[in-house]
């Protein structure tokens, strides 16, 4: 597959705090699953969950990827994860710096 097929990604994915954002996001990247993550916290997220609607405040974190890594990610985060069901939502990128894509690429190539 060539560089031009893979789609960047950016992943959304709530945790319930910063400290659970952050040991996700270095691990991640660590494995070179995500060139990076950038967190936001607080958040306050309002959702329906099991009939009612709740609203908490969470830590938002923001990954860059590619869809050839998305499934190992993916897995990666549903596997250390604490929700029952984590948010992990992807949304291609369809414009971006050439040198930010290339990063992301190289960052997250299968050695």
């Amino acid at each position: 597959m060539r560089k031009s097929d893979v789609q960047i990604l950016v992943i959304l994915i709530t945790t319930p705090n910063r400290r659970e954002a952050v040991r996700i996001g270095q691990a991640v990247v660590k494995k070179k699953l995500a060139a990076c993550a950038n967190i936001l916290s607080p958040v306050t997220s309002i959702f329906r969950w099991k009939g009612r609607i709740e609203k908490s405040q969470e830590a938002l974190l923001i990954m860059k990827t590619t869809s050839r890594r998305y499934a190992a990610l993916a897995k990666a985060i549903g596997s250390m994860h604490p929700y029952e069901v984590p948010e992990i939502i992807a949304l291609k990128v369809t414009k971006g710096l050439p040198r930010y894509i290339a990063w992301v690429h190289q960052e997250t190539a299968i050695d």
